[in-house]
């Protein structure tokens, strides 16, 4: 899939920086050379989908999709652990979603009434 570098923009306030996007096809970070996405990443990508959390996991999603391939078709031997790649991609947002929802109301700890 292409496109994925056109959602994380640079912050406006520093149009010069450059962002932490992926170096594909080995999924590391532009920038700081950590597995995409790293931690700047990471905020960058909260912040953009803010109010689109579905269209972030979506957008996650596909940029799993293409690490696989990509990955496979450099080590097709050694792509690496699935469950690890999962964890890369979709993990985070799910463990970021649910500090932000339990520090919103504590008293709500089976997840009832939690918002993004």
């Amino acid at each position: 899939m292409t496109g994925h570098s056109r959602r994380l923009s640079a912050h406006p306030n520093h149009p010069n920086e450059k962002v932490h996007l992926p170096m594909r096809p080995l999924w590391l970070c532009c920038r700081c050379g950590h597995p995409w996405p790293c931690g700047s990443a990471r905020l960058t990508l909260v912040a953009e989908y803010r109010d689109m959390p579905v269209s972030l996991f979506l957008h996650l999603a596909s940029c799993l999709h293409d690490a696989i391939d990509d990955l496979h078709r450099l080590h097709p031997r050694v792509t690496g652990n699935a469950a690890d790649l999962f964890d890369r991609f979709l993990g985070w947002p799910t463990r970021h979603r649910g500090r932000r929802a339990s520090a919103a109301d504590p008293q709500t700890p089976d997840g009832a009434n939690k918002k993004w």
